[in-house]
């Protein structure tokens, strides 16, 4: 088995002097969907700041493709090929459909491929090219999430990191999301997907990982978990 795209050993997060995640490891293979599941507070969100760059560990290692990405600013991480779709959207609400895919690409290797990939996020997202010249503002709930997925996308990332996207959101346009979620997955980019929906993350994932309390307390294949270790998992019973 080669190594993996991703690989995450022993790290401790803090907060000050709050310890938000304790001796954390996961691995994350090429060209999978991986789910992080676990109440609110679990230390999810945490983790995928760590991943890209926005937190540091106290210590531990993260490696991407076999390089040690410790350090490293958001900027950085993206150029080394990791995206990130915030929790709660955090498009530009000033600027333009457009100019928000744009913002996506401004690493030096994505601006040279910005129209062809341009065209690859309409495709995905036939409603970002019909609004393209609309503030973002001005975009449903639904749509401002396709948009902080397509501006993920403009870097032509190896790793997409998702953050809790289907949060208030309608179950059709959540459903639509995931299926958007599973062709990217499809064309062969990697995807963590944060959520606190138990079924929709298992429904998803090839691999599950479950946080409690800031600790990974489960993981395994969905098919091979049973709703039992799940729940005494989950909720730390």
């Amino acid at each position: 088995m080669g190594h993996p795209l991703l690989r995450i050993q022993h790290i401790d997060v803090f907060y000050g002097d709050f310890h938000a995640l304790w001796d954390v490891s996961l691995e994350v293979e090429e060209a999978l969907v991986v789910s992080i599941i676990g109440a609110n507070g679990a230390g999810k969100s945490t983790l995928l700041n760590t991943i890209s760059g926005v937190l540091r560990p106290s210590q531990g290692t993260i490696e991407f493709r076999q390089k040690k990405i410790n350090g490293l600013t958001p900027y950085e991480a993206v150029a080394q090929g990791i995206s990130m779709v915030p929790e709660g959207r955090r498009v530009f609400p000033r600027l333009t459909v457009l100019e928000n895919l744009e913002i996506g690409a401004y690493t030096p290797a994505a601006r040279k491929r910005k129209d062809d990939v341009l065209k690859r996020t309409y495709e995905l997202f036939p409603v970002l090219e019909e609004r393209r010249n609309q503030l973002s503002s001005t975009l449903s709930g639904g749509e401002q999430q396709m948009l902080a997925i397509g501006r993920a996308l403009m870097s032509e990332p190896k790793l997409i990191l998702f953050d809790e996207i289907s949060l208030g959101l309608a179950p059709l346009v959540i459903k639509n999301i995931y299926q958007r979620v599973r062709q990217i997955n499809a064309e062969g980019i990697t995807a963590v997907l944060v959520e606190q929906d138990i079924q929709r993350s298992l429904k998803a994932a090839h691999e599950v990982y479950i946080m409690q309390s800031g600790k990974i307390c489960l993981h395994g294949k969905p098919s091979e978990l049973t709703q039992e270790e799940i729940r005494k998992a989950y909720f730390g019973l």
